[in-house]
């Protein structure tokens, strides 16, 4: 179970910034941010989703502007919004590494790079689902790592959209939470949250028995 606090620290620290926020602004602090979206809704939007790409890329946790966009645009137009925005820092974070430093790190890394080369290459698909699943790992390093990597771009993108799902809902839910019953929210986050990890190490367990090696 250590391998859950950074995740768990992570949300105790954006419910206090929540917090915090509520005393700057006062009680209606949720209720301003919504005007003020409501009122330039499109315009948010389209500068929301490059702003979490460009944080991204920069190593921001993709957790945080997904509870952002949950507490500014609700739980399914946050949703979207930050996924959107994670999967395109995660398209320039894995494009910039492949293009500017694969062969530096295949020449630094030699052996190391090699087996990180093997493991992706037989499992490209499910080895990149457990990972983003899993309740630890750093996005950046692991976009940085396949791009260095010969792993194929198309499955290690696929499988980024869909591992990047659960965790974007349940910061969404959280952030969505000032909006309606925020422990509804959180007892729905948590569920999903522990279900996701539950996939993420059902899949660790099948990788390191060998089960995929040979289909994927």
């Amino acid at each position: 179970m250590g391998v859950l606090w950074r995740p768990a620290l992570l949300v105790v620290v954006l419910l206090g910034g929540q917090l915090v926020l509520k005393a700057v602004l006062g009680g209606d602090a949720a209720a301003l941010l919504e005007s003020v979206v409501a009122r330039h809704q499109t315009l948010a939007e389209l500068l929301f989703v490059p702003a979490t790409a460009a944080l991204c890329f920069l190593g921001v946790p993709r957790q945080v502007p997904a509870y952002a966009a949950g507490l500014a645009f609700g739980l399914w137009g946050g949703t979207v919004v930050s996924l959107l925005g994670v999967v395109l820092g995660c398209i320039a974070s894995f494009y910039w590494a492949r293009l500017v430093a694969q062969d530096w790190a295949q020449r630094r890394l030699g052996t190391r790079m090699a087996r990180l080369d093997r493991f992706l290459a037989a499992n490209p698909f499910s080895a990149t689902l457990m990972l983003r699943l899993l309740p630890v790992g750093n996005n950046l390093l692991l976009n940085l790592l396949a791009g260095v990597s010969a792993v194929a771009a198309g499955p290690f993108l696929l499988a980024s959209l869909l591992g990047y799902l659960p965790q974007t809902l349940v910061f969404a839910l959280i952030g969505a939470g000032t909006r309606v019953d925020q422990q509804v929210m959180l007892g729905l986050g948590a569920a999903l949250f522990a279900i996701s990890g539950a996939i993420g190490f059902v899949l660790l367990r099948r990788l390191r028995a060998g089960r995929y090696g040979a289909a994927l």
